[in-house]
């Protein structure tokens, strides 16, 4: 009985009490729900060790579409090879492979991305990989080449002019996960708080 009391004042203090201690204690759980029990469930789901990652740059970003084009429409994917073409068909990709890229009409800031570790990569593909920097990079594949019996990958950033030398030759143990989905802008909150302490 003294137990079932116990629990009782405790779960109406965390959830039913307006004072201050209440709110940090609620924080403090969600914190470690969300760290310690939801992300390395959503990790073996997805069998990445990134599940989720927030777009930090533009490097992804289409002409016009900072709300985000979630679901890439034509008009935006046209926009979007009159500037870029000349880089694409210059290293054999036709407008009709880029048609059918995942998710072609890129990513910005601030969007949420789903990755998982499972699956087949394929030329069009966002994936994320380890490229020795301080955040792991978001950009789509544009070749893949066997070298001694191991597939090397080669990447791009959808708003860059070129690539980056890093991501020339990306080997499979660089690779974090692939892009399976995105949340427009949600990512925003966690960019807007990690901004707000950076400034003390």
């Amino acid at each position: 009985m003294e137990l079932k009391e116990a629990w009782n004042k405790t779960w109406n203090f965390i959830w039913k009490d307006d004072s201050v201690w209440s709110w940090i204690i609620s924080l403090i759980l969600a914190f470690i729900i969300v760290k310690f029990i939801f992300f390395p469930l959503l990790s073996l789901a997805f069998g990445t060790t990134l599940p989720l990652v927030v777009v930090e740059s533009g490097s992804m970003s289409h002409p016009g579409s900072f709300l985000g084009d979630t679901f890439g429409t034509q008009a935006s994917f046209e926009k979007w090879w009159d500037k870029s073409s000349y880089w694409y068909v210059k290293n054999n990709i036709t407008k009709e492979q880029a048609e059918n890229f995942y998710l072609r009409g890129g990513l910005e800031i601030g969007d949420i991305v789903l990755a998982s570790g499972w699956g087949k990569i394929k030329i069009g593909d966002i994936i994320i990989f380890n490229g020795n920097q301080a955040h792991p990079i978001i950009h789509r594949i544009i070749s893949i080449k066997e070298v001694n019996g191991e597939k090397i990958y080669s990447t791009k950033g959808d708003h860059n002019l070129d690539q980056l030398a890093i991501e020339k030759q990306i080997t499979q143990s660089q690779i974090i996960g692939k892009a399976i989905f995105k949340v427009p802008k949600l990512g925003w909150v966690k960019l807007g708080v990690v901004k707000f302490f950076q400034l003390f």
